[in-house]
């Protein structure tokens, strides 16, 4: 015979010192979508997020994070020059119109990826680090990698992002390697938000970042666009305000106009209606749990840490709660010993959940306290009430 069993406690949203508001959904026309904040990895949105679908030159992202890790490992240099190969050069699209004449940098390529969105350059970093020299063993490296960062809606066929069947990105995947690029590279993060750059001087007509977003006062400072007939149009940005970064990566737009406003409502959207708040200090009572066989009958339950969100910031409906155990809760107690867990759940945003702890020690009952409390359970079976299956407040 057993007494244990699941003890749910719910909590009034005052009682985590906090009201919240359901944020109104942001229906979007993008293809596909996903929006991450990314200071506290809260999911604020996902449109058909996991679909692998063609990338465009967002793929290039792949590149550049493998080049970054080149350079930190030492396999690559920024000055380094490196050949322009017949392959590379005969690209089209977005181009830094290399030929196979020049010996570009590597930071200058890198400038080209980034600003120029250059296929060609994509081409010349791909043969120098691929294992077998060709640009289709770079995108082999590109895919396996991408897998061992959990990016599993990613396959790669080139490098640049160049229309084929097998370069496909899912929207979760894309705004995972924006992260790992901020996070793993914050030494050439920076040329993100670089507006201009003007290879050489030979191509006038091709000098301008195609991020809409780094024009406007809303805190973007990157990462990279995409077109083409097949995906549509695409952006994978990050914006920071006071504090709190934003990631997200759309695709499927029917137009350049249509990726702008979308990327601007996005990012608006994400900082005006949601924002971190403090629920809980930590050490600071929450409730009580019912404690079998003690000296006490009941033991205070704290969290170690301060428990911050991020939540819906508009007025209104109230903000979900609920603490839960198996109890009652036996003697003898630690201090500082798990007990029980703490379920969050803000509208519309997932829930999250925090352990608690005992705030102090609870001792074994003596004699005459067990006694009493064995005589109390079998007086209530004899009355055939059975114990409390829970309770609330």
């Amino acid at each position: 015979m057993t007494l244990s069993r699941p003890f749910r406690r719910l909590f009034a949203a005052s009682a985590l010192a906090l009201v919240a508001a359901q944020a109104s959904a942001f229906d979007t026309s993008a293809r596909a979508a996903f929006v991450l904040d990314y200071t506290t990895g809260t999911v604020l949105m996902a449109k058909n997020a996991d679909e692998s679908l063609p990338p465009a030159s967002m793929s290039k992202l792949m590149t550049l994070y493998m080049a970054f890790e080149a350079i930190r490992d030492g396999r690559l240099s920024l000055d380094e020059t490196l050949p322009v190969s017949q392959h590379a050069m005969s690209y089209g699209g977005s181009t830094m119109f290399l030929n196979t004449q020049d010996r570009p940098r590597v930071e200058d390529l890198l400038r080209g990826i980034i600003v120029l969105s250059g296929n060609d350059a994509c081409a010349v970093i791909a043969e120098a680090l691929s294992p077998d020299g060709t640009e289709s063993g770079f995108a082999d490296l590109m895919t396996r990698r991408a897998q061992q960062l959990g990016m599993t809606g990613s396959q790669f066929a080139n490098a640049s992002g160049w229309p084929d069947p097998n370069q496909r990105m899912s929207m979760r995947d894309l705004t995972l390697l924006a992260s790992h690029i901020i996070e793993d590279f914050p030494q050439f993060y920076p040329i993100f938000s670089e507006k201009t750059f003007a290879f050489d001087g030979r191509a006038p007509s091709n000098i301008h970042n195609r991020n809409p977003l780094l024009k406007l006062d809303i805190g973007a400072d990157g990462l990279k666009t995409g077109h083409t007939s097949e995906a549509g149009y695409g952006l994978v940005g990050s914006a920071k305000q006071d504090g709190r970064r934003v990631v997200f990566a759309i695709t499927g737009l029917e137009s350049e106009r249509g990726r702008a406003e979308q990327s601007e409502s996005i990012v608006n959207w994400a900082f005006r209606q949601f924002a971190e708040r403090t629920l809980l200090k930590k050490d600071t009572e929450l409730t009580r749990a019912d404690v079998w066989l003690g000296a006490q009958d009941s033991v205070a339950l704290v969290a170690k840490e301060d428990v911050t969100l991020l939540v819906p910031v508009t007025p209104g409906t109230r903000l979900d709660a609920e603490v839960v155990y198996t109890g009652p809760l036996r003697a003898p107690i630690s201090a500082g010993q798990q007990l029980a867990e703490l379920i969050i759940r803000p509208e519309g945003l997932p829930e999250h959940r925090v352990p608690l702890f005992a705030a102090h020690e609870v001792n074994s009952g003596g004699f005459g306290k067990r006694m009493m409390t064995v005589s109390q359970v079998l007086l209530g079976r004899i009355q055939e009430t059975g114990p409390e299956t829970g309770e609330a407040m």
